[in-house]
């Protein structure tokens, strides 16, 4: 008998318990979180630097005021002159790079403290592993900086840097810790000693219960939300539908009671329309 293969919305949150690997970013974040050596030496290979220690962010969510949007981050280090984002993204949400400048700024508020001098300001590197290719150029590493249009020479030196690594074009990395690992998030399989001290605290967090209804919860709440989204969008592809046919029957010569009736709109809604419709109108005879 042929199987039955599910997409991500089929699955129960059982089986994606089941099937997550550290590409999940919830296993992802646990994993981070609970060992922060492991997380440093991750940014240590990514970033092709020595790293100092680092000091893992116990807060999910950092809120600027009551006014603006928070932002929760997969992995929030710092120490004395730098401060990381880690986040692994499965899912090219096509808002990537407007995410890494928001995340820039909130964070850049929260390490600087007041009286504190910009000169103070900490190294910054915000970093994206993500599964696809969401600039579609074939790089392996997607690094940017703020460079002078007139002269990409020279760099505005704020010190704030923003990678994107893809996993899918790892073979293309000439650095093989780096292989090794795009291949433990691409196909969850280990190949050094560090990859295989990744698997292991994977698994390990897999068996812990608590971590567990953790993500059967989260999952729940964001199969709740796709599902109160998906139904909104239909409902409101729907009333749209029934605006555009009210319109057409107003042009038509039809009265407000009748497209009342006829379209199924409040009549709040077609005495809007109608009242628009008498302005441009109005509009249109002035000009001429």
């Amino acid at each position: 008998m042929e199987k039955t293969i599910k997409n991500e919305h089929q699955l129960t949150p059982e089986e994606k318990w089941e099937q997550a690997t550290l590409a999940n970013n919830f296993l992802f974040y646990k994993v981070m979180h609970d060992n922060p050596d492991v997380c440093k030496r991750v940014l240590e290979i990514l970033l092709e630097m020595e790293i100092d220690h680092i000091e893992i962010r116990q807060e999910d969510e950092i809120i600027v005021d009551y006014e603006s949007k928070g932002i929760r981050l997969d992995v929030y280090g710092k120490n004395e002159n730098e401060i990381f984002d880690l986040e692994m993204q499965a899912t090219d949400t096509k808002e990537l790079p407007e995410r890494a400048r928001y995340y820039q700024g909130v964070m850049d508020v929260d390490s600087l403290k007041s009286g504190q001098m910009y000169k103070e300001m900490k190294n910054s590197f915000i970093v994206f592993i993500c599964l696809d290719d969401i600039f579609e150029k074939g790089l392996p590493i997607y690094t940017f900086e703020h460079l002078c249009r007139q002269d990409t020479k020279i760099s505005l030196e704020d010190r704030a840097l923003k990678y994107f690594f893809i996993a899918q074009n790892c073979d293309k990395m000439l650095k093989e810790d780096q292989k090794a690992f795009f291949k433990l998030v691409l196909a969850n399989k280990s190949s050094d000693d560090f990859t295989d001290r990744i698997a292991r605290l994977t698994e390990d967090a897999k068996k812990n219960i608590q971590y567990k209804r953790q993500f059967m919860e989260w999952e729940r709440q964001r199969t709740y939300d796709f599902e109160n989204g998906k139904q909104a969008g239909i409902e409101q592809g729907s009333h749209n539908a029934k605006i555009e046919s009210a319109k057409k029957m107003l042009d038509g010569g039809l009265s407000i009671e009748q497209v009342v009736n006829f379209s199924g709109l409040s009549i709040e809604e077609v005495k809007s329309l109608f009242e628009k419709k008498f302005a441009l109108y109005e509009e249109t005879k002035c000009s001429k």
